[in-house]
């Protein structure tokens, strides 16, 4: 049974990432956000750029939550393709996977990109490079289940689309992703390392030395929340596709 819910995820995801690569503007115009911040901080504050890169890279991996909540209701919605599929073999979690593999694929390179840039502009360390695989995975999973899950939530485009600007916004404007942490205030620091997207952003800065210098209480307070909040929302992911699945 597992072994056809991998076929299953793995056949849909490649099929979703056939869907996401006839958008190619989307995917060209993906970095827009993050190439127009980049040339502020160039031209405004260049001893910022290194903090700038990493949270461009943590910037978009968190976009393709928005966007498999768009493409999710666009599913569900217009199309009402996810009736079809919840009542193929693929299983709903199935579903939910292979949508969020087939987003992660087609909008990867991007993200290469940007790596490719840090690697010219602000090479990472060898520890720093692994927190930074590790967190992306994780702010991964957290985001493509709340996109997910928010997808479900409307029964009108037109409503859900403010959304994905606000979560955008909320996660990865707001917070110190493009920015250091130390430019905010100390209260508000447990605030901000408890928001996913700066909680990633600050503990790879602070494995690559010198970009932040927080306490072990500090590291192991957002490392714990990013880990608690991906795993805890991506299981509530699988479980609310089920749930959702069975209601239709």
């Amino acid at each position: 049974m597992a072994l056809r819910m991998g076929q299953g995820t793995i056949a849909f995801a490649l099929t979703e990432l056939r869907v996401q690569l006839h958008e190619g503007l989307a995917i060209a115009t993906s970095m827009i956000v993050q190439v127009v911040l980049l040339v502020f901080v160039v031209i405004l504050a260049p001893s910022l750029l290194p903090y700038a890169l990493l949270g461009a890279v943590v910037y978009s991996v968190f976009q393709l939550g928005q966007r498999i909540q768009n493409e999710a209701a666009f599913i569900r919605i217009d199309h009402k393709l996810n009736e079809l599929y919840h009542a193929s073999s693929l299983s709903a979690e199935g579903y939910f996977l292979g949508l969020s593999l087939g987003v992660l694929l087609a909008y990867l390179p991007p993200v290469v990109i940007l790596l490719l840039l840090i690697e010219l502009l602000a090479p990472l360390t060898a520890v720093s490079a692994l927190v930074l695989t590790a967190v992306v995975a994780l702010v991964w999973l957290f985001t493509c289940a709340l996109g997910y899950i928010i997808s479900t939530l409307f029964r009108d485009m037109r409503a859900i689309w403010p959304y994905a600007s606000l979560l955008t916004n909320f996660f990865g404007v707001l917070p110190p992703v493009f920015y250091p942490i130390g430019l905010l205030p100390g209260y508000w620091h447990p605030i901000a390392l408890a928001i996913p997207s700066s909680a990633a952003v600050v503990l790879v800065e602070a494995a690559q030395g010198g970009l932040v210098h927080l306490s072990n209480l500090e590291i192991a307070y957002a490392a714990t929340s990013l880990t608690v909040e991906a795993l805890a929302l991506f299981g509530f992911a699988v479980y609310w596709a089920r749930v959702t699945a069975r209601e239709r």
